[in-house]
């Protein structure tokens, strides 16, 4: 069935360890001439005995090992127990996606505090999950070594020097609620009329103070916090970076057409699409692939992260509205289930698909597709600017 991931009772996922030496013919001078120096010290041996070590990562690996423009390189492909780094795997987003690719792969997830999901994990904690603590926010204002020029804070380092592929589920709320504080707990109102009061009741110069004050605002997480993961992640890597997966949104591309502009009066869109240029940049400079999937209004369990609308009225339309419409670009309307949005996920990395590729994905009347059906539609991506969904095969 499609919506494995909505399976929260615990399971255990079987265990595979891959260990490889990669040597690529382009670079192998350079390797050998490693290797040389390492004899002459007296620390050469063959091949074979060095197990499960790997050489260092040198500045022209990511280029070799990463995708191409046109979609990819054969070495870009995610192979079964490859490490992926999650970002924000405590969401009510993040815990799904997680959850569902440690099917496939070994997930490091990075939470600010994994003491309340780590139940939600189950058995999988401590076998193919493993979870991390940091403060992207905090880290930044630290300046802990990945402020404005590059480099990976030591808090995050353990999550992202074996990561293949990360996958990014963080974001806030569109406009300000308890989500915008530092521990998302605390109520934000009064922040925001002194902001507003200060700037002369400016929209965009209060929400600009707000952001300079350290607030969960739109242009911290969604712009600044990604941009300083894409440098983490850069610096920190020593295996091959394969793909980068960011969680958009719609209206990102329609920022100026209604609805979208009332969606984006506090800068929400504007953030995430500063977040989507970054990240394309850094692929097309690192050599990675990457894929930007763009999501409707939210609903669906879990319920754990009741600040936004979507789960605040915990729109109760997921029985009917189980079909899956997919589409290049940012044309589509509509809302998307959390367990879809962690299936399709899921499914690019499994399937190879969608790379160097921005598509939308909404739920829409009908049943819930296969996984062969969703793999379909999302293999159709490469074909053209065509939407695919199911009543109209």
């Amino acid at each position: 069935p499609l919506c494995r991931c909505l399976s929260y009772s615990s399971h255990s996922a079987p265990a595979c360890t891959v260990s490889t030496i990669l040597v690529r013919p382009i670079m192998l001078s350079h390797r050998l001439l490693l290797l040389a120096a390492l004899a002459v010290l007296g620390l050469g041996c063959p091949a074979a005995a060095f197990g499960s070590f790997q050489l260092p990562k040198m500045p022209w690996d990511g280029a070799a090992a990463g995708g191409s423009a046109g979609g990819g390189a054969a070495g870009s492909s995610l192979q079964p127990g490859d490490t992926v780094a999650v970002v924000g795997a405590s969401g009510n987003v993040g815990k799904l996606v997680a959850l569902r690719l440690s099917d496939t792969y070994k997930v490091k997830g990075i939470v600010r505090d994994k003491s309340g999901v780590a139940p939600f994990f189950g058995d999988r904690l401590g076998g193919s999950i493993e979870l991390f603590e940091a403060d992207l926010l905090e880290e930044m204002a630290a300046g802990g070594g990945g402020g404005g020029s590059g480099g990976c804070p030591e808090a995050l380092r353990p999550a992202l020097a074996g990561a293949n592929a990360i996958v990014i589920c963080t974001g806030t709320t569109a406009f300000p609620t308890k989500a915008w504080s530092r521990n998302e707990e605390k109520e934000v109102t009064a922040d925001v009329l002194s902001a507003l009061w200060e700037a002369k009741f400016d929209v965009p110069a209060a929400i600009g103070a707000l952001t300079e004050a350290g607030l969960n605002t739109p242009q911290n997480v969604d712009d600044r916090a990604n941009r300083f993961l894409y440098r983490a992640w850069n610096d920190a890597c020593r295996v091959a970076q394969k793909r980068a997966i960011l969680l958009s949104s719609i209206g990102v591309q329609r920022r100026t057409a209604m609805p979208f502009p009332v969606l984006n009066a506090c800068g929400v869109l504007d953030a995430k699409a500063s977040a989507e240029a970054a990240l394309i940049e850094s692929a097309g400079e690192n050599g990675f692939a990457y894929t930007i999937l763009r999501p409707g209004q939210l609903f669906g369990g879990p319920y754990d992260n009741n600040y936004y609308l979507g789960t605040l009225f915990q729109l109760d339309k997921d029985a009917a509205t189980q079909d899956v419409q997919v589409g290049l670009g940012d044309e589509l309307l509509g809302d998307t289930l959390r367990s879809t949005l962690a299936e399709v996920t899921a499914q690019i990395c499994e399937g190879d698909c969608a790379l160097n590729t921005d598509f939308a994905v909404v739920n829409v009347k009908g049943e819930a597709p296969t996984a062969e059906g969703v793999q379909e539609r999302l293999r159709a991506l490469s074909a053209g600017p065509a939407v695919a969904v199911a009543s109209e095969q």
